[in-house]
């Protein structure tokens, strides 16, 4: 039986991807890194902001670390109201999940400013019992550290949980944490993408949901 359902954040819940990619591009131009194509930075969003560009650039500790202050910059001077917003039927699915008596947290390697910052805007905060950003772990995804903690802050069994997620990493830590995990198809990656990590169900609308509890 479910009785938790850990969410991804960027492109489960919210459309973030263009303004991640252009502020991916704009990051490697500015540190006169070579350009990449909108499909390569697509396929690094989930990861931690370090590991995006190591991956992306293959570039070094130091180096990664100053596109990581860079992309920060540009990403909070680009993030204007209505940039972002949720995907059709989340909020609606979330407020009967919580009235159902389900436990909501968000598990994203995101960092903790705008990630809280995200919630507030919109008013996530009375559904969520709990939070884990890349600020609050040492391993990240695909590590299945991140849901463990969620999973130890609120007592639950890893086989009571189901984890949610646009990308494999978030499927593979799902996996790697013991719990069932659902892959939506309409954010960063594939079906095949998703499918080939394990998913035990995969939905294109966020309503389709209660379906995989």
């Amino acid at each position: 039986m479910t009785r938790l359902v850990i969410l991804d954040f960027d492109g489960t819940l919210a459309d973030t991807q263009p303004l991640i990619v252009s502020t991916l591009h704009r990051t490697l131009a500015e540190l006169q890194l070579p350009p990449r194509s909108d499909a390569e930075c697509r396929s690094i969003i989930g990861l931690p902001l370090k590991e995006c560009f190591v991956q992306l650039s293959q570039v070094d500790d130091a180096t990664a670390e100053r596109c990581a202050e860079v992309y920060r910059r540009v990403f909070d001077e680009d993030n204007h109201p209505g940039v972002v917003t949720l995907f059709p039927h989340v909020l609606d699915t979330l407020t009967a999940l919580h009235e159902q008596g389900l436990l909501l947290a968000i598990c994203s390697s995101r960092g903790r400013p705008t990630l809280d910052g995200f919630v507030k805007t919109f008013h996530l905060e009375k559904y969520i019992s709990a939070i884990v950003s890349a600020n609050d772990v040492r391993q990240h995804k695909p590590h299945p550290e991140p849901v463990e903690t969620i999973l130890k802050q609120l007592n639950i069994p890893a086989g009571d949980a189901l984890v949610v997620g646009d990308a494999s990493y978030d499927i593979l830590m799902g996996r790697a944490a013991g719990c069932r995990t659902c892959g939506v198809t309409y954010g960063n990656q594939s079906a095949d993408d998703l499918r080939a990590a394990g998913a035990d169900c995969l939905i294109d609308d966020f309503a389709r949901l209660p379906n995989c509890l």
